[in-house]
């Protein structure tokens, strides 16, 4: 566990402390607590806001939140994500996450009162990068294998009645705990050039 004098990249602050975290170089290591989720139920609305969860203002106009994710896939759901942030009741994340048959893929979560999930496509790499842009009111999530050809997997407005933070999210919904790598975090005012070849 890092001690209290230990800074998180981008100013970042923890709003759901993990199990332990790490800043070493160029990677953050976040380790969420054994079943911890950030998820709305779209049928019955029950919450579930307790997965490891750290956040920054991110600058004013458009701008972009990339990292390149490793994580230590064991159960179900397990998944290291990068999250936009409104209120309790707005927000999204677009995760590196293991579905229950095993296989590792880009999922994204719109949230508006309840919770849309979507499976992007499945991923056959150990490490993927994502990335959130703002252009204007919209947002628009990003996952690439290289970190250079882009490939959208979805965009949306958030709506919520005031401004967002953004950050880092690790989950582990039916397992002891999930080790997510954040490598190259960079969040920099940064306009979206193209939506859909995400260049």
């Amino acid at each position: 566990m890092s001690s209290e004098t230990d800074a998180l990249p981008l100013s970042l602050d923890w709003v759901v402390p993990p199990a332990s975290w790490s800043f070493d170089g160029d990677v953050l290591t976040v380790t969420a607590a054994a079943r911890t989720d950030l998820f709305t139920d779209p049928l019955d609305g029950s919450r579930r806001q307790d997965a490891a969860l750290a956040l920054t203002v991110p600058p004013e106009g458009d701008w972009q939140l990339s990292a390149r994710l490793r994580v230590g896939f064991a159960d179900a759901w397990d998944a290291g994500a990068l999250v936009v942030w409104g209120d309790d009741d707005h927000w999204a994340k677009l995760t590196f996450e293991r579905a229950p048959d095993g296989a590792a893929g880009v999922y994204s979560v719109v949230t508006r009162g309840r919770s849309d999930d979507a499976i992007a496509a499945p991923v056959a790499v150990d490490a993927l990068w994502l990335r959130i842009s703002r252009t204007g009111d919209r947002l628009a999530f990003h996952s690439s294998e290289d970190g250079r050809v882009w490939a959208l997997v979805r965009q949306f407005a958030l709506g919520g009645p005031g401004a967002v933070r953004v950050g880092v999210g690790a989950q582990s919904p039916v397992g002891d705990g999930c080790r997510a790598e954040f490598e190259a975090l960079r969040l920099a005012p940064t306009p979206l050039a193209h939506l859909f070849d995400g260049r």
